[in-house]
Parts: structure tokens; sequence; C-alpha cells
């Protein structure tokens, strides 16, 4: 299939290409933002700015409900007609990074975008790319927290309109490891972020915690999808109620996967950490970081999760407090395999698909509200 064929596959239509001088501009900004915001990550910014000014941008029509793509196959950018180029919109940071990311083969094929592994079928890390993009892209803007609501629960973001529940999840992830590992990961695709995220919890909480955020994304797609159904036939009674019952249950779905997942990263960090605590001053910090690990949490109705782990916590370090090299007996991440299939089991049932199916194209699918 020729480009051309793919692109008006995708629901693209062209309207005009973007002039150079916009383009200089937009490349230009990037690399001011982006040196100016992560001063540390040893950013090669003329190579960044050569490398932007080579991309194809074009203002084009795009399909309902999404403001910008990238489509790697012919290395461009698409942007609604309703795009502002007055200034730098975290909408392009985003599109722009993504090309940044891209890995390549000697034979040219594309192997790897951030976080998200294109040699395996099911793209792996495509949430977790995502929200890490999103939120370095929020950054370089300068876009403040706000406290918003969805599906039940309420936290804080600097990312209220793009993967906001995704990027509670990492933000929570690079509150333990470190900012600057995580956008050093997310723009040069190497496995930094991983492989440290990995040292202080464990491979096995990194895969399901990488694993339920793509679940997350996906879910949220078929409301979307089941929702437009409803909307474009609603003389179809009884296969609308039936899509709002499927909606409210993957509504429940999701609120219950975050909270799993929120819960198996504070549970897998500190309980992991705490053993390696051998000085009055390090279990000091451990306190401080577990008491400033709330600010990043969603909270829901009835969750208590994290004051009765925090309460228990407290409890052991009052244990270590004589002596440090105490050991703590610890419930180390008690997500257990049985766990997983029972989750996994049930989300298949309610996808009715098998997981990430439909991310074989998700990267031309584009940056979508």
């Amino acid at each position: 299939m020729s480009i051309k064929s793919e692109i008006k596959k995708e629901g693209i239509e062209i309207i005009r290409a973007l002039d150079t001088l916009t383009i200089n501009s937009i490349a230009a900004n990037i690399v001011k933002t982006l040196k100016n915001i992560f001063p540390e990550n040893n950013l090669q910014s003329p190579r960044i700015f050569s490398n932007i000014i080579k991309l194809n941008m074009y203002i084009a029509k795009l399909p309902k409900g999404c403001s910008a793509k990238y489509f790697y196959k012919n290395k461009s950018i698409y942007f609604s007609p309703d795009t502002s180029f007055d200034k730098i919109s975290d909408l392009i940071v985003h599109e722009c990074v993504h090309y940044l990311q891209e890995r390549v083969n000697k034979y040219g094929k594309l192997v790897r975008l951030g976080f998200c592994d294109f040699t395996n079928s099911s793209l792996p890390g495509t949430g977790l790319n995502e929200a890490s993009v999103q939120l370095l892209a929020s950054k370089c803007v300068n876009k403040q927290t706000e406290t918003v609501t969805y599906f039940d629960l309420t936290f804080n973001t600097i990312s209220p309109d793009y993967y906001p529940l995704e990027c509670a999840l990492v933000s929570q992830m690079a509150y333990l490891v470190g900012e600057d590992i995580l956008f050093d990961s997310t723009i040069n695709s190497n496995d930094n972020f991983k492989n440290q995220f990995i040292s202080l919890t464990s491979k096995e909480t990194f895969e399901m915690v990488e694993y339920n955020i793509d679940l997350l994304i996906e879910m949220q797609e078929t409301i979307t999808s089941l929702t437009a159904y409803n909307e474009a036939h609603s003389n179809y009674v009884n296969k609308v109620q039936r899509n709002c019952n499927r909606i409210e249950e993957f509504k429940a779905e999701i609120k219950k996967v975050f909270l799993d997942t929120q819960n198996m990263i504070l549970t897998a960090y500190f309980d992991n950490t705490i053993n390696l605590l051998y000085t009055k001053d390090a279990i000091s910090k451990y306190r401080t970081t577990l008491y400033n690990f709330r600010n990043l949490l969603a909270v829901s109705e009835g969750y208590t999760y994290f004051n009765e782990y925090y309460i228990s916590k407290m409890a052991d370090l009052e244990y270590k407090a004589d002596d440090p090299t105490r050991p703590i007996q610890t419930s180390l991440v008690v997500y257990k395999e049985s766990f997983l299939k029972t989750l996994f089991g049930r989300l298949k049932y309610l996808l009715k698909l098998s997981p990430k199916q439909s991310y074989s194209s998700y990267y031309e699918q584009g940056f979508n509200d």
C-alpha cells in the first residue's frame, strides 16, 4: 500500500503544507524549551533542531476527536486546522518528541519509540510512552497543576486533557526514580528509567505496571468507541442499552485497575527499600518520601489503602529506630500470579478481544482528545 493510500486510510486529508518559516520557528522554540526545562539531560540541541526542520508538517482534516497525528512511515506531522502556532503548545511538543524518539534498524524499520518496543507485535510500553511524552510536553510549556476527577478518581495533574490517568501513574514512578531519568529515557529511547525502577521494586512489578497502563488506555478507547456508536445509532435501543451497560462495567474496571496499580507501585517500592535503611538519616528520608507520596495519589470515596499502609510503615520504622539494621518482614508485592490471571481474564471478557490487539496501528492514530 502506498503512503498516500495509508494516509487516506487513516482519515487524513491534507489541506496545505506548513511553510518553512513556521517549521523553523517550531524547531527553534522546542530546542529552547527542552534546554531550559531539562538542562541536566545533555540534550544535543543542534541535532534536535536539524532533525525537526526535516519533518514534513501539514494542516489537515483529521478524524473526529484528533488534534494532531505523527505518522512515522513518512516522518510527517498533521495538525488540525484550528491549531495555533503563535506559541508552542504541549500538542506540538508531544508530536515532535515522538519523532525524536524514533530508533530504526539498519533496514530503516522502526524498532523502538521511547518506551514502546516495535519488535514485539503487542507493542508493550505504549501507554507508558504516551504518558511520559505528555508529562515532558506539559512541563515544557509550563502547564500548571489542576485537580481533576475522572472515573470517580480525584487527583492533581499537569495534563488534565491528555492521558491524565496514565500520567498520574507515571508521575508516581518518576517521583520514586527521578524525573530526569524518566525524561532521559523518553527522549533518548533507553532503558535507564526501566532498569532503575526495577532495581527499586522488581522486574515483575515493572511489567505489571507497564501492562496495566496499556490496559487503561485500551479500555478508555473502547468506551469512546461504544459512545460513538450509541450517538450514531440511537434508534437501536437494545444495542445502545447493552453498550451503556458495558460502558459502566469499563468505568468500574478502569477505577479498579488504576487503584490496584497505584497500590502496587506504593507497596513494591516502600516494602523493597525499607530494609535498605541503615542510618537514622536514611529512616528520616524514607519517612518523608512516603509521607509526600500522598500528594501524587488519586483518591475516591472509601479509599483507605494509603493511610493504612502509612500507619503500618510508621510502626515498622519505630521498630527499626533503635537498631536500623533490624530486618522488617514485608508483604513485598501482594499482587501475585493468581490475581493477574483473574484480572486479565475479566478484562478479556469485557474487551471481547486479546489485550492490546487494537494497538497494531497505534502510533498512526496520533494524539487524541
